[in-house]
């Protein structure tokens, strides 16, 4: 799957519609990997907070995109799993922005590198 390795710097771009088959795959794996990440978060709310479902996914949606969370926790517990993964989420937010604009960024960077040509800096 030539559109999922990103291609070397000495490669010709590719084509535009290999480039959307990219970003579709990129996103699909950043969505999953987001999806992951919020279902970890509102099974540790539900199970550790005693939180319904709703407000269990509330809360880690709320800490996953860096807002702070809704309801008050009670227990060392769960005042614990809030810690931890409040430190997940920073991380893995900015693991999906960072595969979600890859193929943008290296687009940007391959055309720029290709409009160089053999020129030396």
């Amino acid at each position: 799957m030539r559109t999922l390795r990103l291609e070397h710097k000495t490669a010709e771009l590719l084509p535009r519609q290999g480039f959307w088959v990219r970003v579709f795959w990129y996103s699909l794996f950043g969505n999953l990997f987001l999806g992951v990440s919020l279902a970890i978060g509102a099974v540790g709310y539900h199970l550790t907070a005693g939180l319904g479902w709703v407000d269990a996914f509330l809360n880690a949606s709320m800490i996953l995109t860096g807002m702070g969370p809704v309801d008050r926790l009670e227990t060392d517990t769960a005042k614990i799993f809030a810690a931890c993964y409040a430190i997940f989420s920073g991380v893995s937010f900015l693991t999906f922005c960072g595969v979600l604009f890859t193929p943008f960024y290296h687009r940007f960077m391959h055309r720029f590198h290709l409009d160089l040509g053999d020129r030396q800096l």
